[in-house]
């Protein structure tokens, strides 16, 4: 074999474990081995059977072995280390590498051949002027559901945690988050005369002194020089005032004020007050407090409800979100929200569903319900506050309704299922019906006197699973399609998988979990699928480091955050969905949003904790930010004597600019890719501008707290004399090319 072809077969992989004289790779005919020992700062070349003896190890480039935990990570040396073994396969030698890992005292064994490395060949690729599809000008957006207190301690701006004491069968009623204050004592009590039955617990504060309670926050609470708006309802006879505050981990008063009391002994009055701290807290765990004077409680005890503390929101909106989070979705620029969900759409019960009708109106009337990720949300991230949260961000609703299938297995038998279809068009009116139907006027009743308009309806949630799919194809899709359709023609109806045969015009929902090669080899998985049914990409994320099968679900190990290999991956996937735009509606990595303090799944594409300026944009964001901002009106065919791998590519065209747009990713290659890009009638010294990310490392990742280790590059081209764009793109980067 020449030196070329040895080059372009070289095996990259990547393992982490240990490795002793014993653990070596076995092949029948080994030609060389090499190892760069980075960490130590050495490099060499041997033959043979020399090796370093138990050495801590990572083979840099695509695949990984074990993962260990960031700690054990952080404090293993690094060596990358390069194995080339040469076998005969059929007339030609092929590299093929055998990986055994150490992983406590088994061994594993990786035959990494789908994902050989490339050598870095030239590519040309010429794109037409016409040919193309329009797109759904949906081509990236975002999915939330109540999972990683991503609303509840996250993007639903309220700071305070276990604000009205609502429990479930599932997670009951408790003190979780207060402590007691002053010499007071604190019990849950559910009153003859509660705040409303939707609430039906508050909690009863008895002192003789100083009295009150005392919130943790989610997890701490961010002290700045801004106006925090509180409220809190009291039922008793009380003759003093209330004094609501601010308060370091040491118990330094950051912000406080007094509340007049209005409280009566026979119904509940609800105080509002505002906070304003002079300085920033440099520590996140600070907590909120609301205390009184016990001597002056007539019956030496005062009854407490929805006590509520809001920093400034997003466009101001009472009830609203968290500023910085909205701010980074604002900056990757998503055109559409699935919501709202998701596993917690569907449930752990048919019972525990997500019902609509008990998200909306004044939040006393809200109950609260167990989410399926493990803890009690309070319902106050509603119906409405989505639709207003598409208005800020410019979004495209994408609604899901529940389709009849709880997580549990259980579903409503066909004679029982029109009350939910039912239910689906009674939610779709509220939305969209005027104030003269019924639905409609109940939204302008709850404040929304405008209706929303909706394209998308996608009935439930990954119904192929849970021993759901016959039932869905047999009865459930077909009854909520006809009802949909036959009352809102216009809407798009979207099944929740397409593993079936979908009717009429409806579309479908793929998701997808995997490895970043197994994402390599999705990338043509839409070129021959039927464009009569359109699908959303509702769900993706490259979640778990290569190991040469894939994701074993009884036994996952996922990345705490993205990581850059991954995200090139992803990006891989997202420009063969690009290439066929006109069968694609949308793509949206999941999960969205991630409380690095209390969570249930990783990685996801935003993470944080109570501080904002530790915000993590992790590595997807950057790519999935530098394509939404180049969103393409219309593909253009492109044509290239180069097969696809290790550049990966989509062209087309903005017809609001009249831009050609180039989108690339390199995955796998051992060397730059010189690339020749021509767009049929863009001339000579047309400008362009190229835009390049590229990161330190296959496995950086954007931590909370930490730096972002995503380089991004842009510099201005011009067509040579053919017409011809010329530039390289580096092993592992993610490029758009745009004519000015």
């Amino acid at each position: 074999m020449n030196e070329a072809k040895k080059e372009r077969w070289l095996p990259r992989c990547q393992v982490f474990g240990k490795l002793s004289t014993e653990d070596i790779p076995e092949c029948k005919s080994w030609k060389s081995r090499e190892y760069i020992d980075r960490a130590r700062g050495r490099s060499a070349a041997e033959t043979g059977a020399s090796i370093y003896p138990s050495i801590t190890f990572r083979i840099p480039g695509h695949g990984v072995g074990h993962y260990p935990s960031t700690a054990a990570k952080n404090n293993m040396p690094r060596i990358d280390v390069v194995y080339l073994c040469f076998v005969h396969i059929g007339k030609d030698q092929r590299a093929e590498p055998l990986v055994e890992t150490v992983h406590g005292k088994m061994l594993h064994k990786y035959l990494l051949l789908p994902l050989l490395a490339s050598y870095g060949a030239a590519v040309t690729i010429s794109v037409a002027k016409s040919g193309g599809n329009a797109t759904s000008g949906l081509q990236y957006g975002a999915m939330e559901e109540e999972i990683n207190h991503c609303g509840e301690g996250g993007l639903y701006a309220e700071l305070i945690r276990n604000r009205a004491f609502q429990g479930s069968s599932k997670f009951p009623t408790s003190l979780d988050a207060w402590t007691a204050a002053g010499d007071s004592s604190l019990s849950l009590k559910n009153l003859t005369d509660p705040l409303s039955t939707a609430l039906p617990t508050s909690v009863n504060v008895k002192g003789s002194g100083t009295a009150g309670l005392i919130n943790a926050g989610f997890w701490g609470i961010d002290v700045r020089p801004q106006k925090y708006s509180g409220s809190f309802y009291v039922k008793g006879s009380y003759s003093g005032s209330f004094t609501a505050s601010l308060l370091s981990p040491s118990g330094k008063v950051l912000a406080t004020t007094k509340v007049n009391s209005k409280s009566k002994a026979d119904s509940w009055v609800q105080h509002s007050f505002t906070l304003t701290p002079k300085a920033k807290s440099s520590d996140i765990k600070n907590t909120f407090s609301l205390t009184f004077d016990g001597s002056k409680a007539s019956s030496g005890s005062l009854d407490f409800n929805l006590i509520s503390l809001f920093p400034p929101t997003w466009n101001d909106r009472p009830n609203g979100m968290r500023k910085d989070l909205m701010q980074a979705m604002k900056d990757m620029g998503p055109t559409f929200l699935r919501f709202p969900g998701g596993n917690n759409l569907e449930g752990d019960t048919i019972e525990g569903r997500w019902k609509w009708n008990e998200t909306i109106g004044p939040l006393k009337d809200r109950p609260g319900r167990a989410t399926t990720w493990q803890y009690q949300e309070t319902l106050g991230l509603g119906l409405i506050e989505y639709m207003e949260w598409c208005d800020d961000l410019n979004m495209e609703p994408i609604l899901a309704v529940w389709g009849g299938l709880a997580l549990n297995g259980d579903l409503v038998p066909e004679s029982e299922l029109d009350f939910y279809v039912q239910d689906a068009l009674n939610e779709i009116e509220f939305l969209t019906g005027s104030v003269d139907t019924e639905y409609g006027a109940l939204r302008a009743k709850v404040g929304h006197p405008e209706p929303w308009k909706i394209k998308y309806v996608e009935v439930g949630n990954e119904d192929n699973l849970n021993s759901g799919l016959e039932s869905y194809k047999a009865y459930r899709f077909p009854a909520f399609y006809k009802a949909i359709t036959a009352k809102y023609p216009d809407i798009q109806v979207l099944a929740s998988t397409i593993d079936m045969t979908i009717p009429g015009t409806a579309g479908g929902d793929y998701h997808l979990y995997d490895t970043p090669d197994n994402f390599i080899t999705k990338f043509n998985m839409f070129d021959s699928y039927s464009k009569e049914h359109p699908i959303l990409l509702g769900e993706i994320a490259a979640t778990e480091p290569n190991n040469g099968v894939g994701i074993d679900w009884s036994n996952t190990h996922f990345s705490l955050y993205p990581w850059w290999i991954g995200s090139v991956a992803e990006a891989v996937l997202l420009l063969g969905a690009e290439r066929n735009a006109d069968k694609i509606i949308g793509t949206t990595y999941a999960p969205f949003l991630m409380n690095k303090d209390s969570y249930q799944w990783s990685p996801t594409i935003l993470s944080f904790n109570s501080n904002p300026d530790q915000t993590a944009r992790s590595t997807s964001f950057h790519i999935y930010s530098l394509f939404n901002h180049n969103i393409m009106t219309n593909t253009l065919p492109s044509t290239s004597p180069d097969s696809f791998g290790p550049l990966y590519y989509a062209t087309g065209l903005d017809s609001k600019t009249n831009s050609h747009i180039f989108k690339g990713a390199v995955y796998n290659s051992t060397a730059d890719v010189p690339v020749s890009l021509t767009f049929e009638g863009v001339g000579r010294g047309t400008k362009a501008d190229l835009t390049i990310l590229t990161a330190p490392d296959a496995f950086s990742m954007n931590a909370v707290g930490g730096s972002n280790h995503v380089k991004s590059k842009t510099t201005q081209i011009k067509a040579g004399k053919k017409g011809e764009f010329s530039f390289k793109l580096p092993n592992l980067s993610v490029a758009v090319l745009s004519t000015n």
